[in-house]
């Protein structure tokens, strides 16, 4: 599957309108500014079998009409996630994953794939490290909890130093901890990664399992 675009429902689902973007390729992740519904942003991570100009990060403030292509580094790399601060919208993070699909191969990873943070509502973007992998970097999901919005969580296919990553201070420093293989599995098709919005200790992963960790990433357990 490829992808065809945005889709809007303003009745509840019952009916849906286009609303553009129809060559991005597949989406990975659509977030919404959650005190202003008309600002929506879109993780594209392109077209899996062919490098596309199209990949990266889009911007529409006036929701859905017009969208502006916020953050683009190069054809190989597209947007794998995006996620707003949650106590202050001009604050997002966005992760860049370089990924192809070939007949005879996979490509996932490469040395300018990471995490970006932007503090101006996505017009600029600067890339995070403090302790993220610094080699090989693939594909990754940041979680964060609005119970504790300078805690991050971010699930990352690296090598070396695949993992779940926590940081304390918003993004500027990071420690591994949980290296477990079994929270990336298959990381070209599943980086899930979640955090409840009441505790900011109990993390969610989904891959080929299902797992849930009481103690910030720690240790998990299979649900």
């Amino acid at each position: 599957s490829i992808g065809r675009g945005i889709y809007k429902s303003v009745d509840g689902a019952k009916t849906w309108t286009f609303m553009g973007l129809p060559d991005v390729g597949q989406i990975a992740t659509i977030r919404v500014n959650p005190i202003n519904p008309d600002e929506v942003f879109v993780a594209a991570s392109g077209n899996p079998f062919a490098y596309s100009k199209d990949r990266g990060v889009y911007r529409t403030r006036d929701g859905g009409r017009t969208w502006k292509k916020v953050f683009f580094l190069n054809e190989r790399l597209g947007a794998a996630d995006v996620e707003y601060h949650p106590s202050n919208p001009a604050v997002l993070y966005a992760t860049m994953w370089h990924g192809l699909r070939q007949p005879w191969s996979i490509i996932s990873g490469g040395k300018e794939g990471g995490i970006y943070k932007s503090v101006d509502g996505g017009d600029s973007w600067t890339k995070l490290g403090g302790g993220l992998p610094t080699g090989l970097f693939g594909r990754a999901n940041v979680g964060v909890s609005a119970a504790a919005p300078d805690t991050l969580y971010a699930l990352i296919e690296a090598k070396p130093g695949q993992g779940l990553y926590r940081s304390n201070d918003a993004g500027a420093t990071w420690t591994l901890v949980n290296g477990d293989g079994k929270l990336v599995t298959r990381p070209f098709y599943y980086t899930t990664l979640g955090v409840d919005p009441s505790n900011a200790e109990r993390v969610f992963v989904g891959n080929e399992g299902w797992f849930e960790s009481l103690d910030g990433g720690k240790t998990f357990a299979t649900r």
